[in-house]
């Protein structure tokens, strides 16, 4: 079950109401080193943002659980990025973007 799907569950869960609405995208980032760095830079925002919040989740434990599995995968995520970048420094873009076929 994807992680979208278990916030919605639990929201349910506790009497909350879903709204889904259409929202504007961003332009597509066509190449790939900005766009890890773009990610990059979001993931390190939303997980400050979760980190800021886990303590008041101590109350309910099943959210607690449920955000925590959900930053323990996004700091995998983070932390394969950011070695991304710092990998494309050693060795170069272009034996980055082979590495990557």
């Amino acid at each position: 079950m994807g992680w979208v799907k278990k916030f919605m569950t639990r929201i349910l869960d506790l009497g909350g109401d879903i709204k889904i609405e259409n929202c504007n995208g961003q332009d597509i980032i066509k190449d790939p080193i900005k766009y890890l760095k773009t990610d990059l830079a979001l993931q390190s925002e939303g997980l400050s943002v979760i980190y800021k919040y886990m303590d008041n989740l101590k109350d309910d434990p099943t959210t607690y659980e449920i955000f925590k599995d959900y930053l323990a995968d996004e700091e995998e995520d983070f932390y394969w990025s950011q070695g991304q970048i710092n990998l494309i420094e050693m060795i170069g873009k272009e034996n980055w973007l082979t590495s990557q076929i």
